[in-house]
């Protein structure tokens, strides 16, 4: 296959919070994109109304130069092996945006093909924003397989086109993308986070404070840190807190995150690096989600949703503020957090 590195002609597997808006960015700079979707399935439409021309995978695939997979990582096994090797073009470009698949062994590119990764740092709905206001979340990307000699370049190509190149586009290794993405989401971001909060707020509460006030503490202002955070890191925090709670933050975090702590998070990792997650993971996907289901819905019942969703219904500003992607899109819950994807 002959193809045009600038402007491959694209095929968007997938239209979720990153789907949809991988494939606008890419139209609006220039690209010629189909989206690929199950006749019928839940975001046909919305694709169509969004202007595409949308066939089924099989179909968009077959005519690609570069492939987006933008579908849940649970699903893209079948998706590979039943759609997308018997009809991907021979030295077309494969495109995943998370490597867990190819990491793990549960996707086998056949061996003509380009393969790379491109990963933008932030959910869909914040990669369409920024791009329509002219700038750009920042990405990583990687090549697993460059068969063309090329394969760098699709995939600075498409960052460019999702607007992720206008801002550091980091290059990394499916290995090194998918574990530290794991681990944050483990062990910081969503997993630690959550348990955090909720020890914290059972903890005041079972010693007798109103479970508002601890709601309140625990994590309604949880945001005001985390936005410092995000701003400019430990030093604006610092900038922003008061001396008494610099004070109580140096002198008692090391209460909470200690040693121990550390070893849990290297227990994490390790069970990540040597592939016990992935295939408790996988097993549990193939089962069912008994398990799965069930621990969500301990998250989901946990007492200080209820005590949360009675105050934020007199936070009138919520109604107003930017709708986060899981609010502002209707796909189904995926594996991982900003990958909300519609199965293909």
């Amino acid at each position: 296959m002959t193809a045009t590195t600038s402007r491959p002609k694209i095929a968007v597997v997938g239209y979720g919070s990153q789907g949809r808006a991988h494939a606008l960015n890419l139209r609006d700079s220039g690209f010629d994109v189909t989206v690929g979707l199950r006749p019928g399935g839940p975001t046909e439409l919305k694709a169509k109304a969004d202007g595409f021309t949308v066939k089924t995978p099989a179909e968009a695939v077959a005519e690609a130069e570069l492939v987006s997979v933008l579908t849940p990582d649970m699903v893209q096994p079948q998706l590979y092996r039943d759609v997308i090797e018997p009809n991907i073009k021979q030295g077309a470009c494969l495109l995943f945006a998370h490597g867990f698949n190819v990491h793990y062994g549960q996707i086998t590119p056949r061996a003509d093909l380009d393969v790379v990764l491109v990963a933008p740092k932030g959910p869909g709905a914040l990669v369409r924003r920024e791009y329509e206001i002219g700038r750009g979340v920042p990405s990583v990307y990687a090549v697993h397989q460059d068969k063309t000699g090329r394969a760098e370049e699709f995939a600075l190509t498409y960052c460019g086109g999702i607007g992720g190149a206008r801002q550091n586009a980091i290059k990394t290794t499916f290995k090194e993308e998918t574990e530290t993405d794991l681990f944050g989401e483990q062990a910081v971001l969503c997993g630690g986070a959550t348990k955090l909060v909720q020890a914290g707020w059972e903890t005041l509460v079972e010693a007798g404070y109103q479970p508002e006030v601890a709601y309140y503490e625990c994590l309604h202002e949880l945001k005001l840190i985390v936005d410092l955070f995000y701003e400019g890191g430990v030093t604006r925090m610092h900038e922003f807190i008061s001396e008494t709670a610099q004070y109580g933050a140096l002198t008692r975090g090391t209460y909470i995150v200690d040693d121990h702590t550390k070893a849990q998070m290297r227990k994490v990792l390790t069970e990540i690096q040597d592939g016990t997650f992935a295939r408790q993971w996988i097993a549990e996907y193939a089962a069912g989600n008994a398990n799965y289901k069930a621990l969500k819905q301990g998250d989901l019942e946990h007492p200080i949703e209820a005590v949360g969703k009675k105050l934020r219904a007199n936070m009138k500003w919520l109604d107003n503020a930017p709708k986060t992607p899981a609010a502002a899109q209707a796909a189904p819950a995926a594996t991982q957090g900003e990958r909300q994807e519609e199965a293909a």
